[in-house]
């Protein structure tokens, strides 16, 4: 199958593009495979039956057998995207598996695919590299590790129908006899709180005919109008899986327990001074906050781009700069004063507002992504320590940023509400004027775009769309004005179909991101990174939404894709940059956290400010 193209389908799109044709069969020597394909009533059934051809018994691992199934997913102009690629969300929980893949600019119908015989295990990618960040592969699904005797057979067995959304999809889900869906408000939990999450099986039936269990124990559940309710304390931090058991249908759910984010953070904050910042008397690097190699128990510098003392890594200054100033520590703060030294000995100009790319004010790849970085450090700096030098130099970096052309820029976390609220509590209005009128021009490009985004460093993602959304909602925060929320609402109806609603810490409500290992990790691997710091980029616009008067639901997705990222964070204060989800990614063995902590920061600190509890709210009259 080469095409899949719904018929009345304003934008024919073909939703099985890839390099591999949809449906080839990778197998070991001895075991055959025959296909079979069915349509009616507007779905395609696809069967898959695998027979051991040897005379000796045949034992398949994972990776053994795959069967490509390449949607659409790739990026090219976003205009493309938004009517000719889709965002292919995967689960696989052995025999409760599906694919629901979501047009990009929203408008369905969409593609979904469900399991109704056998089991996967996982999935890989293939990857054309010479697309670099813009290609996400093509998908290979994993029947469950199995043994054949001679002559024996086994078979794969999905439908693929048409659906108009994330709620029709699996709505539609329920139809098929033996799916059995969980559903969860948040996938990671910390201690002191309830693991929650309901086990919803597609057909009635008796308690005694589900089985739940973790680490091989029964857990306790109450059955009620069909759903099966798991509620127990969440007791000690660490990944728990559980196993799930229905009429005999078997499929997991995994959810994530940490310490309290109170606890958590001062483990992180402390780590940062005692071990991530460098300390030599006559280096530039003095004071600098660099990746540390968990492997190799050292720090590491490298003036390559995603590795040096500049750029994301700046999110480890503001992160301390936001805990200190509710939590004084003077070994900690003895350490943001030495990176503070350091920044503006290195990283920035406080004639100019200029900031550079890394130590030795080294500006030859110029980089706007820096300023609002840099500014957003300073005023996290002058709320800790109350020095308006500090918010002066904020000012003056985000007005270098305006005057390099940041006004037709989807930079990430513009501090467009704290940059204003810190300048009129000063009492500088003018000042506030004349960012407002910068930011006013931003917001309007970003409104006149619509959802036409220009490429960036990759050419459509999850952090272009994100950080238009959250400008002008915090524009709209600072001004009151209607017109702001308007097109942030616009923005968040795609910023939204990123992230996915699989029951596992790694996937629920995280954004699909594909590249960031390979930039920012030590084992350099492309591949699905689930999940990446950015994705709270989400959870902060689900946040703003609801507070502006939108659907109230949001404020708890907010909190499930705040709290998806902190899988990258250790209670003993360890971190890591990505974790690559894919069994393999171009036939090298993956599914693990990067040795490297290096960007990932930016996570814990949305969860500091975003995802703990707010003052009450106020806005400004229009």
């Amino acid at each position: 199958m080469k095409r899949l193209i719904h018929p009345k389908d304003p934008y024919q799109m073909n939703w099985i593009a890839g390099k591999t044709p949809w449906g080839t069969v990778r197998c070991p020597d001895g075991l055959s495979c025959r296909r079979e394909t069915k349509e009616a009533d507007g779905q395609i059934r696809e069967r898959y039956l695998f027979r051991n051809e040897t005379g000796r018994d045949l034992f398949l691992s994972l990776t053994d057998v795959a069967i490509y199934t390449p949607f659409s997913d790739n990026y090219e102009q976003a205009g493309i995207c938004m009517t000719q690629r889709c965002h292919a969300h995967i689960w696989c929980g052995g025999e409760v598996s599906y694919i629901m893949a979501l047009r990009m600019g929203a408008k369905g119908p969409h593609l979904g695919l469900i399991l109704t015989k056998g089991s996967l295990g996982g999935y890989s990618v293939e990857r054309d590299l010479s697309k670099i960040s813009n290609d996400r592969g093509d998908f290979l699904l994993h029947p469950s590790p199995f043994s054949l005797a001679p002559g024996e057979s086994t078979e794969i067995e999905w439908t693929l129908f048409w659906h108009e959304g994330k709620a029709d999809f699996f709505e539609t889900c329920r139809r098929f006899p033996r799916y059995i869906g969980i559903s969860m408000e948040q996938a990671v939990f910390f201690l002191g709180e309830s693991v929650r999450f309901w086990v919803e099986p597609a057909r009635p039936c008796k308690k005694d005919e589900i089985v739940i269990t973790r680490q091989g124990r029964p857990v306790a559940f109450t059955l009620c109008d069909g759903r099966a309710l798991v509620e127990e304390p969440a007791g000690q931090p660490g990944e728990w899986t559980y196993s799930i058991s229905v009429k005999g249908v078997r499929t997991w759910c995994r959810v994530l327990v940490q310490p309290p984010l109170e606890a958590l953070l001062s483990a992180r904050c402390r780590f940062l001074v005692e071990n991530q910042q460098y300390r030599r008397e006559g280096s530039r690097l003095d004071g600098a906050f660099l990746i540390y190699d968990n492997e190799e128990g050292c720090v590491h510098y490298d003036p390559d781009y995603d590795h040096n003392a500049g750029r994301e890594r700046v999110c480890m200054g503001i992160l301390l700069a936001a805990y200190l100033q509710k939590h004084p520590d003077r070994e900690l703060e003895e350490g943001l004063d030495r990176y503070l030294s350091f920044v503006y000995r290195e990283l920035y100009d406080e004639t100019t507002g200029e900031v550079f790319n890394d130590a030795g004010r080294d500006n030859h790849f110029f980089r706007l992504y820096n300023y609002p970085w840099m500014a957003l450090l300073f005023l996290e700096v002058y709320e800790q320590k109350g020095d308006r030098r500090y918010l002066e130099d904020a000012v003056k970096t985000l007005t270098a940023f305006y005057e390099k052309g940041g006004g037709r820029f989807y930079a990430i976390e513009v501090p467009v509400e704290k940059t204003m609220a810190c300048l009129r509590r000063e009492g500088m209005e003018g000042q506030a004027a004349e960012l407002e009128a910068h930011l006013s021009r931003h917001a309007a490009f970003l409104m006149q775009r619509g959802t036409d985004y220009p490429a960036h460093e990759v050419n459509y993602e999850q952090s272009i769309v994100a950080p238009a959304a959250n400008l002008l909602f915090e524009l709209y925060r600072a001004t009151g004005k209607k017109e702001y929320l308007e097109g942030a609402k616009e923005q968040l109806t795609v910023l939204e179909l990123f992230n996915g609603l699989q029951p596992d810490h790694h996937l629920f409500q995280v954004a699909i991101r594909h590249w960031d290992g390979y930039w920012f990790g030590k084992n350099r691997m492309y591949g699905d990174t689930f999940p990446h710091y950015w994705s709270f980029l989400t959870g902060k616009a689900y946040a703003y939404y609801a507070k502006a008067g939108g659907d109230p639901s949001y404020l708890q997705k907010a909190q499930a894709a705040l709290r998806g990222v902190l899988s990258l964070f250790s209670p003993d204060g360890r971190a890591s940059c990505a974790m690559v989800y894919p069994v393999t990614v171009n036939g090298v063995r993956s599914g693990g956290y990067d040795p490297w902590a290096n960007d990932q920061d930016w996570g814990l600190y949305a969860m500091l400010r975003y995802g703990m509890p707010a003052e009450k709210e106020r806005l400004r009259p229009e």
